[in-house]
This record gives structure tokens, C-alpha cells and sequence, in this order.
């Protein structure tokens, strides 16, 4: 899982808030990503940049298809966009109460769509449902009841992407912006798969430099398999993406020039992957184009 939040955090430091970083990927993998850092509590085990989770994570998963955890899901002709199910909640019906209105929503899709256009994915609207539940807008910290209840609403199977937007996705910390799962933990945890972002960071939100809709695209990406751009710091095999420089911590702002890892690598302050200002993120890598389609392939039998 992986979560987005407002304030600096240095790598090393995280154990997510529920489980530690001995546990984090049981039963799922957690990513933090904040505001303006990010942070994968349990790095992958192995050196090669070809594997997409640590081997315990890969054994899990497989142990679960054959035990019929979830139920097989037909590959998607190539070429075909992925259904996006928006789950709108609010703690009541204005605006500022988190009831966001229809051209948000399509805003953030095209949003989407614009950035993930050099990978080949693409994505369509399938639907927009309404929750108004003041306890889950206000609380819906990962693996709470609160956040069980939220995600009863979710749509369709491993090839479709679930939006969730609320007021605090994490009761904990009011800073945290968004949190998603990877696409090797449904099979274990299908009902827990999507994305949770605040409904604030929507293009037109009330988050100050984050309202461009760029904490869906960074989540989204969880969701479709890439790690933030400074997993792992500055040691190797960091994010799994070769051509994507090593990044001590997530970047604050839009730090133009700077280079927090030995090797004179500047830092890939402007990949969506790492933790910047929503204007700061434009770009993707063909590294990560190429480890989505593989984990597309392998975890949500999407074919690109």
C-alpha cells in the first residue's frame, strides 16, 4: 500500500502508521508517500531490476491465486482503456463538505490520461457513486472499519481502478493526502485494491500547490506497480527503474538542480513518482513505461 502526506520525511524513518516496517508487507506492502516525501518502509529483497516485489510478497500472492483468493479475471484486449470507478464521499452535500461535482471528476480523469499518454495506458470513466458518511470522509485510515465500509462501493476486478475521495485519508495524520495498493496485493486483498486520494487534491481543489490532480496520477502509479523515484535512497536497486536517477529523499517544492546522491545525477524532481509541487511533476520515464506493462501483465491481466 502507499500513502501520500504533507511534511518532509527522511527515508529510513517510517513504519507505516498500522503495521511495522518487519510487517508492512504482510498482509500488503505499504509505500508512504507524503507531500513532499515519500517512503517504502520494506525495500525489495533482490538486486535485479527486472523483479517487480520481494520474493515473500510473490510467494504470498501466488499461494493465494492457487488457494482461489480472487477470482480469475479475463485479460483485456490491448489497446483498451482501463475502467476508472470514482467513489465520491462526503460528509454532507456542499462543496466545501467534499462533494465534489461531475467536472472535477472528468477533470481528473483527463488528467490522467494526459500524463500516462508516453506509457500507453489509458483510461475512461465507468461510473460515479455518492457516499455521505461524515465518519469515513473524516477517518478513512487504511485497514480501519471506516475504510472497509468505504470500499463496499468498490467496482469490477483486478483490471479496473477504484478513486476513493475523502476528507482525511488518514485519521492520524491530517496531513496524508492519499494512500493505493500495488497490483501484487490483490490477489490477497481484492476488496482493499484502488486508490485513496483527499478530495482537495482534485484539479480545482482547496490544497495549496497540489490541486492539479497529480496525487491521483502519483497513487495511480503505485497502483499500476512503479515505487516513488527515491525508493531505496541512493542504494541500488532503488525504484527497480534503471533510468531513473537515485533520490536520497522525495523532493519539497520544485528543488531545480539539486542532486541529493553520490554520481552527479541530477534528481528526477520532475517525474510524477517522486513527491513535488503539482506543477513540478510532468514526466515518466520509458523505465517505468516498460515495468507498468509488466506488471500489468502479471498482476491485473492487462495486455498494452
Amino acid at each position: 500500500m502507499s500513502e501520500i502526506r504533507g511534511g518532509r520525511v527522511a527515508r529510513a524513518a517510517v513504519a507505516f502508521v498500522v503495521a511495522t516496517a518487519a510487517s508492512a508487507i504482510t498482509p500488503t506492502a505499504v509505500a508512504a508517500t507524503y507531500g513532499a516525501g515519500c517512503v517504502v518502509p520494506e525495500r525489495p529483497a533482490t538486486a535485479s531490476s527486472a523483479n517487480l516485489v520481494p520474493p515473500a510478497t510473490a510467494a504470498r500472492v501466488e499461494a493465494s491465486r492457487r488457494a482461489g483468493a480472487a477470482a480469475p479475471v479475463t485479460a483485456r484486449r490491448a489497446g483498451t482503456p482501463i475502467p476508472v470507478y470514482v467513489h465520491v464521499v462526503s460528509k454532507d452535500s456542499t462543496p466545501e463538505g467534499g462533494n465534489l461535482s461531475d467536472q472535477q471528476v472528468f477533470a481528473q480523469v483527463a488528467v490522467l490520461n494526459q500524463a500516462y499518454s508516453p506509457t500507453n495506458v489509458q483510461f475512461r470513466l465507468a461510473s460515479i457513486t455518492r457516499m455521505t458518511n461524515s465518519g469515513v470522509f473524516n477517518d478513512a485510515t487504511p485497514w480501519s472499519n471506516r475504510e472497509a465500509i468505504m470500499k463496499e462501493l468498490r467496482r469490477g476486478g483486478a483490471d479496473a481502478l477504484n478513486i476513493y475521495t475523502v476528507g482525511a485519508p488518514d485519521g492520524h495524520d491530517r496531513n496524508l493526502l492519499g494512500h493505493a495498493t500495488f497490483p501484487w496485493d490483490y490477489k490477497a486483498a481484492p476488496k482493499r485494491d484502488g486508490i485513496v486520494v483527499h478530495y482537495g487534491t482534485l484539479p480545482g481543489g482547496n490544497v495549496k500547490d497540489r490541486n492539479l490532480g497529480k496525487t491521483a496520477v502519483r497513487m495511480t502509479g503505485h497502483w499500476l506497480g512503479l515505487f516513488n523515484t527515491f525508493q531505496g535512497g541512493c542504494s541500488n536497486p532503488g525504484d527497480y527503474v534503471d533510468d531513473t536517477a537515485p533520490e536520497a529523499i522525495g523532493s519539497n517544492g520544485c528543488p531545480e538542480g539539486r542532486d541529493s546522491c553520490p554520481g552527479g545525477e541530477l534528481d528526477p524532481i520532475h517525474n510524477y513518482m517522486d513527491t513535488g509541487i503539482d506543477t513540478c511533476a510532468t514526466e515518466f520515464t520509458p523505465g517505468q513505461a516498460a515495468r507498468i506493462k509488466t506488471a500489468l501483465s502479471a498482476y491485473r491481466n492487462i495486455n498494452l
